[in-house]
């Protein structure tokens, strides 16, 4: 049964302003309980950051919190409410299969959502059971770590447990549940709910709350959803520049699954390009391309304009002025996201200063690798280490592109050396190759070895550490353009 009271020297200091909204933005839960949970996998640096005893919270009294058997003082269980577009067309959701504990007020006075994904019905499951199976818990582990040790702003994982039940899905499959921790867990789907249907000034409260909690450092003007709006546009063409900077393929861009605070969230079919190539999917359901690789800067501007769309109410009591206001600052997304790219792809290849030419000397390099099938991550770990070890790099197109590129080099007042630390700092070593990932999780899901997912995590903490130890993921896989990812719960 769940209990109200509380374990002892954890370190909970739960605060839970969520409150503060109308009651319509959420639900108050009473958790379910799961018969026999255990920590399979336990994020102690990230407990210390939240301010809680590593040991402590690995006893029966800590796992049952983390499952969602107890609640500790001071927390609150709630599901929220938010709506989104999935693959374009708009739907009512919410958290269907998560539960939001409260929010800890860490030791550098930062504040965490603590979410417990797979934890269980509530109001807004859509005919699931609100369960979660151990396999994509783990998944979101490596994935959402991996992320933040490129310095890619992200939901984290403190803690992956397996519940002791057997959920079904096409087979039985063991039961499991994500500790999740993020900035916050409000959505472009948050106010597009808020603003369907909702009063004015529920929508006036809702973006007050995200102000007060992610923006008060930014310029405010004279209309804060506007001022709100122009941050998070940074944040996100920010943020997308980053993915594309490493390969990662999102795979389920709906608007639900994008945040307000600008940090990656919802690692369902996730995964990383090998091979380059713009038109790269891995997502099974996404049988039309809509979330490839070349496609996530546009999809991006696409959700954008969805969540300013929500705003016209707060922009102009005049609807016209308001559209007119919302389109003039749609027009800037295409120009910052670019300006955000080309700052991250001249630091993969050793660029301090701006040259109008850039953009055709990066461009040329991709196109190069896209005809050649040339590996993302490893062409430009062999430009670091000034290796030619990519079979393309042997190619006249490569070495033609190559002087090209040392002669840009050389009209910079930066040092050769400079110009390859500078690389290092940008371009990881290694990246969590999907058939790694898949041979983690089959040793842990299928054999109880988690020696494997252990292993990979440990290499993929600082993937810029170009260490011997990482040597072993280096190597693509020869069939990656057979996989698939599932959005499996």
């Amino acid at each position: 049964m769940t209990s109200r009271t509380s374990p002892t020297g954890i370190g909970w200091n739960f605060d839970n302003t969520y409150f503060d909204l109308p009651e319509a933005f959420y639900s108050t839960m009473t958790p379910n309980a799961v018969p026999s949970p255990e920590i399979k996998l336990f994020n102690a640096n990230l407990a210390r950051e939240l301010g809680l005893n590593e040991s402590e919270l690995q006893t029966p009294e800590g796992i049952d919190v983390l499952a969602g058997n107890r609640m500790p003082e001071g927390a609150a269980a709630i599901a929220q409410a938010y709506a989104g577009h999935q693959f374009g067309t708009l739907n009512m959701l919410g958290d269907g299969r998560a539960l939001l504990v409260g929010e800890q007020l860490a030791p550098d006075a930062k504040r965490y959502d603590l979410q417990l994904k797979g934890s269980g019905p509530t109001p807004y499951s859509r005919g699931g059971d609100g369960r979660a199976v151990l396999g994509p818990m783990i998944r979101e582990y490596i994935v959402s770590e991996a992320m933040h040790g490129l310095g890619i702003p992200t939901s984290r994982s403190l803690a992956v447990l397996s519940t002791g039940e057997s959920i079904r899905r096409v087979t039985s499959l063991e039961g499991g549940i994500l500790a999740r921790v993020a900035s916050s867990h409000l959505r472009f789907g948050t106010f597009q709910y808020a603003s369907f249907g909702r009063p004015k000034e529920e929508l006036e409260q809702l973006v007050d709350y995200a102000w007060n909690r992610h923006f008060q450092e930014a310029e405010e003007g004279e209309i804060r959803s506007l001022s709100m709006f122009r941050e998070l546009m940074e944040r996100h063409a920010s943020l997308v520049a980053k993915w594309q900077a490493v390969g990662f393929i999102h795979g389920v861009m709906n608007t639900d699954n994008m945040t307000i605070s600008g940090e990656t969230i919802d690692y369902g079919p996730c995964a990383f390009m090998d091979s380059y190539d713009p038109a790269t999917v891995f997502s099974s359901i996404d049988t039309q391309g809509r979330y490839a690789y070349g496609n996530q800067p546009q999809i991006t501007g696409w959700n954008l304009a969805r969540l300013i769309e929500s705003l016209l109410p707060l922009l102009h009591e005049n609807q016209e002025q308001a559209l007119e206001i919302a389109k003039g600052e749609m027009v800037r997304f295409a120009p910052l996201y670019e300006a955000y790219w080309l700052e991250e792809m001249r630091k993969k290849i050793g660029l301090f200063n701006e040259e109008e030419s850039d953009m055709e000397l990066i461009a040329e390099l991709l196109s190069g690798m896209k005809a050649f099938g040339a590996d993302f991550t490893n062409t430009f770990r062999a430009l670091t280490l000034q290796e030619n070890t990519e079979p393309w790099q042997s190619s006249g197109e490569f070495q033609a592109w190559q002087a090209r590129w040392q002669a840009r080099l050389d009209r910079q007042e930066q040092t050769e050396a400079q110009a390859v630390e500078l690389m290092r700092q940008s371009n990881p070593a290694i990246i969590p190759r999907n058939h790694q990932v898949e041979h983690a999780l089959e040793a842990a899901v299928n054999d109880g070895d988690y020696s494997v997912v252990n292993a990979l995590n440990a290499a993929l903490a600082d993937p810029f550490a170009y260490s011997e130890q990482q040597l072993a993921y280096v190597m693509p896989d020869d069939k990656e353009h057979t996989y698939q990812t599932l959005c499996g719960t």
